[in-house]
């Protein structure tokens, strides 16, 4: 079997320049002096297949020519693809050849039999790619699958995508002079931390060229939900609470993912470097009752107590479809899973976003004006599993139907795509519905607007002149030195200084400096994974050696530094939820707890907003007078037990963010504080030795306490009573410190 096809180019001296693979039954057609790819296969030369007519034309007529099963495939968004595949309990088998790979004995990028089966029998042309070994596999992998499917009636290529990737939350050292596999930046909220839309936007443009690499055309992000509840676990994903700075950190992100310029332009700011932006959650996913979040029956429900919903459709509105640059509005929208309690004025129904006609049809689309793709997030359709469990599907509100009578729902809410659906069968069930209530000609035309949308995100991104990948340039521009670095400046620039007593940052260069190691408790991931306890050094010693001298005991050093981690445990693992609650006759519902010592919920409501589900013969999810325990408590009883040890010698505490965190219970023991998102291990040391100063400023509330968590409104940003530390300052909405003191520069007063 060929698994890396023999690729032909094709130029046009005032036109693209073609490529195709030899082997796929395409031909050139020749016109007017030009050349165009025959997709079509019958030597005639379509509007589809003239690159020289407007984008909007071409997906009509190829709309047109489609059967619906064809049509129907494009309404799929097959889940997340591994370079090499392989089987697994939630996305299902994967096979080369009737085995599993490396049995197979076939290239990490080779084709799986299912991808076969979605591109030929399904009619699938989006796939997510979740993980692959390298950049260049990524490329061949797509080069493979792009050859298959242009070989198939029409020749319609694949427009891939992924979750956001350039992120630093995983456990793995960076070094910026070095190329890595990706670039690595600060998670969203640590690029809203930056205040910076400049860099928020240069971002964009690097991201877009290395997801181009890959071989991915779309990307499912910027996450621009308004996160105006402090314990949301998707909090970190968010641009934070400030509809101004989201709004415009939004627009930046949109324009430099989308925006192509000079000779990589095709048309309207579209063309080669442009990557297709997903914005998500719409209406807004960051109002979740009590913090639960909606992957889970738990979390359901997203309440507005403080009759603020439109607000959290400001980031959306003002910003993602009203961008600076020529593509003009983000090209997709993604629904969040929740059910928008009491939202809908004009049918009154309680389901999941993606079904409910008036947040889609009329909100978005009629009011707002939006005629991008809506996909829907991954796994609605699904049947649903117990409230606490991940695994099963999303169905929120309309459980009690059929999958058939949910996917046609949802089309008739304006659905256009349904994330993680590989089952044609699915989609032509719900229009065989829709036949029976509207007509076939009601049902074509309809299932034609969801395909001229999908197509115009393929034609204006160049898919359809050129799929392939160069995979040695791929190589080459992923992680690439110039990218590194720039992800690196980003990282140094998101680190907000909150403390700095007496100040005793920066350290001297060859401090003696003691870090203590970090405690991992016997637990499991969120695929049910299981890891025993142990013990890790919090920094590389080898890295830190480039900055200070690591020493073994308190005694020996100079100063301290430790890590101090989100608090979490029970209630962030269980999303608010205990089965041994539930199992001692409790509801089940316990707090999400933004403190380190025991927590116990005195101030909670006593009857939550919202509630309900098949799985409970309740309604009421209050979990007042309930306490949780956070497994990371020893974190800051390392800090206190340091600081009594260390005396006067300072202690420096790396405070990793994902949210809002009360810092009351080890703040006053600590010399000077770092807050970043996610693990920045080398910046944080860069800024600690003076290499580099911080500039980052606070893109939330840092609570004072738990009860002003709780009595916060869970629709409405800077609600929350700030900690004031033992310096009297207060950590509020755009704080910061430099080596001068309290940061007090243009940025603070544009958007605080």
């Amino acid at each position: 079997m060929l698994y890396d096809p023999i690729l032909i180019k094709v130029s046009n001296e005032n036109g693209p320049t073609l490529c195709y693979a030899d082997n796929s039954g395409v031909k050139i057609i020749e016109k007017d002096g030009l050349k165009f790819k025959d997709m079509e296969k019958d030597g005639h030369l379509h509007p589809y297949e003239d690159w020289r007519l407007p984008v909007a034309e071409r997906a009509k007529d190829l709309a047109a020519r489609l059967t619906i099963e064809e049509l129907a495939g494009l309404m799929q968004y097959g889940s997340h693809q591994f370079v090499p595949g392989m089987s697994n309990p939630y996305w299902g088998k994967v096979t080369y050849g009737g085995k599993e790979f490396p049995e197979a004995g076939v290239p990490v990028y080779a084709m799986t039999d299912q991808q076969k089966q979605w591109l030929e029998k399904d009619h699938i042309r989006h796939l997510l790619l979740a993980a692959t070994k390298s950049g260049s596999d990524a490329a061949r992998w797509s080069n493979n699958l792009q050859a298959y499917a242009e070989s198939l009636p029409h020749g319609i290529p694949l427009n891939n995508s992924s979750d956001p990737r350039h992120g630093t939350a995983v456990t793995f050292e960076y070094d910026v002079g070095a190329g890595g596999d990706i670039s690595h930046w600060p998670e969203p909220l640590g690029l809203a931390a930056t205040f910076d839309p400049e860099l928020v936007e240069q971002f964009g443009e690097i991201a877009s060229r290395e997801y181009r690499a890959l071989g991915l055309t779309t990307a499912l992000s910027p996450q621009i939900d308004l996160a105006t509840e402090p314990r949301w676990s998707r909090y970190m994903g968010t641009f934070g609470e400030s509809p101004k700075l989201s709004t415009v950190l939004a627009r930046a992100y949109c324009d430099g993912f989308q925006t192509s310029k000079g000779e990589d332009e095709i048309c309207d700011g579209w063309g080669y470097n442009s990557v297709n932006a997903m914005v998500k959650h719409w209406p807004g996913g960051g109002a979740d009752e009590s913090g639960r979040d909606a992957h889970f029956g738990t979390g359901k429900y997203s309440v507005f107590p403080g009759n603020n919903f439109d607000q959290h459709q400001e980031p959306f509105v003002d910003g993602a479809f009203k961008l600076k640059g020529k593509t003009k509005k983000a090209s997709a929208v993604m629904p969040y899973y929740t059910v928008a309690y009491d939202q809908d004025k004009e049918n009154g129904e309680n389901v999941g976003i993606s079904y409910n006609r008036y947040l889609i049809e009329t909100l978005l689309r009629r009011k707002h004006g939006y005629d991008g793709v809506v996909c829907t997030d991954w796994g609605i359709l699904r049947d649903p599993a117990p409230v606490h469990s991940l695994m099963g599907g999303k169905c929120w509100g309309v459980e009690h139907l059929t999958q058939a009578e949910r996917c046609y729902k949802a089309i008739m809410a304006g659905v256009d795509q349904f994330g993680g659906l590989c089952n044609i069968e699915l989609v032509m069930s719900a229009y065989k519905l829709g036949v029976e209530e509207h007509g076939e000609k009601y049902m074509r035309a309809r299932f034609e607007r969801s395909a001229v949308r999908i197509l115009m995100n393929m034609f204006r991104t160049g898919l359809f002149e050129n799929p392939y990948l160069d995979a040695e340039k791929s190589a080459a521009t992923i992680g690439c030195p110039k990218y590194m670095a720039a992800g690196f400046n980003a990282q140094l620039k998101s680190i907000v200084m909150l403390k700095n007593r007496n100040h005793v940052l920066p350290l001297r260069g060859k401090t003696k400096v003691y870090i203590p190691k970090l405690h991992y408790p016997a637990g499991a991931d969120w695929m049910g994974n299981k890891f025993p306890e142990s013990w890790k050094d919090a920094i590389n010693p080898a890295l830190v050696n480039k900055y200070f001298e690591w020493v073994d005991t308190p005694q020996e050093a100079d100063a301290a530094i430790c890590i101090v981690r989100m608090p979490g445990g029970e209630n962030f693992s269980t999303n608010g939820y205990s089965l041994q609650d539930k199992e001692s006759g409790g509801n089940g519902y316990v707090p999400i707890s933004l403190q380190y010592r025991p927590y116990t919920a005195e101030y909670a409501r006593e009857a939550s907003i919202a509630g309900g589900d098949p799985g409970e013969d309740f309604t009421n999810r209050t979990y007042k007078g309930k306490s949780v325990t956070s497994i990371n408590e020893p974190d800051i009883d390392t800090v206190i037990d340091l600081k009594k040890t260390m005396g006067e010698k300072p202690v420096v505490v790396l405070a990793q963010l994902a949210g809002p965190v009360v810092m009351a219970e080890y703040e006053e023991y600590a010399d000077a504080i770092l807050a970043c998102v996610g693990n920045l291990p080398q910046a944080l040391l860069e800024i600690c030795s003076g290499k580099a100063e911080p500039s980052g400023l606070l893109p939330m509330q840092m609570p004072a306490d738990m009860k002003t968590v709780e009595e916060q409104l869970e629709d409405v940003p800077f609600d929350m009573v700030c900690h004031v530390d033992s310096e009297g300052h207060t950590y509020d909405f755009g704080y910061g410190m430099n080596w001068n003191g309290v940061i007090d520069d243009n940025r603070v007063r544009k958007y605080r």
